[in-house]
């Protein structure tokens, strides 16, 4: 018992440390290129809210509304109640960081309308991505500990699909990123060259972060792995 609580520590601190460190040199990373960006102003004088509608009109979509939000970095589209919600700062805000993480958000707007796979493949799995992140490992630390693998495998089976969702947001993320920066460029909502450049800045560093979440996923699958099959067949007991 002794052995596994001492590989667990050590698993945690090979594999999920460095991981979790990554995520938060990743969410520094977008504070600091939202601060940066979001001091220029964009020479076309466009808000945040602007810049989402001028996307949706690119794509043709009507039926969904621009709301302001409190917060911080708290933009995302609502695809429940086709609403995109924009931190205030974006809404009301005239920066190249906010014409970026708007028109990002109205990116996914598209994506649900043109019934964009990818979004719908990782949208079907978050009912057993919800069961795994809370059954998965109690059942795999109780097949362990009734020395039945079988239970193991279904639980480590179920918190993958953690692991699973995460890399299915990749694909996602960076499109809607793609779709920001191809409207941009075609309406001309930001001056070629710098300012186009400093919006492509903020939606990377946006997109490294999706890139930590899935290393730490993959870091604390790997280490419940190791610890439960691993051990588990080196003779535990």
């Amino acid at each position: 018992m002794f052995g596994y609580y001492l590989s667990g520590t050590w698993l945690y601190i090979v594999l999920v440390v460095p991981a979790f460190i990554l995520a938060l040199i990743a969410q520094a990373g977008v504070k600091s290129t939202y601060n940066k960006m979001g001091r220029i102003e964009n020479t076309g004088g466009y808000s945040g809210a602007q810049a989402a509608a001028a996307v949706l009109r690119f794509y043709g979509i009507t039926n969904v509304a621009i709301e302001a939000i409190d917060g911080k970095l708290s933009d995302h589209y609502d695809p429940r109640t086709n609403v995109i919600r924009l931190s205030k700062g974006v809404y009301y805000g005239k920066s190249i960081a906010a014409v970026g993480i708007a028109c990002h958000e109205a990116g996914h707007a598209a994506q649900h309308a043109e019934g964009y796979v990818p979004i719908r493949i990782r949208n079907a799995i978050i009912p057993v991505c919800n069961i795994g992140s809370y059954a998965g490992i109690p059942l795999a630390f109780l097949g362990y500990f009734l020395s039945f693998e079988p239970l193991i495998l279904v639980g480590l089976g179920l918190y993958s699909f953690i692991m699973i969702f995460q890399l299915g947001t990749l694909p996602v993320e960076l499109n809607a990123s793609k779709r920001a920066i191809n409207v941009i460029e075609e309406t001309g909502l930001l001056a070629d060259g710098e300012e186009i450049k400093g919006a492509r800045k903020m939606l990377t560093a946006a997109a490294m972060t999706y890139v930590a979440s899935l290393a730490v996923s993959i870091a604390n699958l790997l280490r419940y792995a190791i610890m439960f099959l691993g051990i588990g067949r080196n003779g535990r007991r």
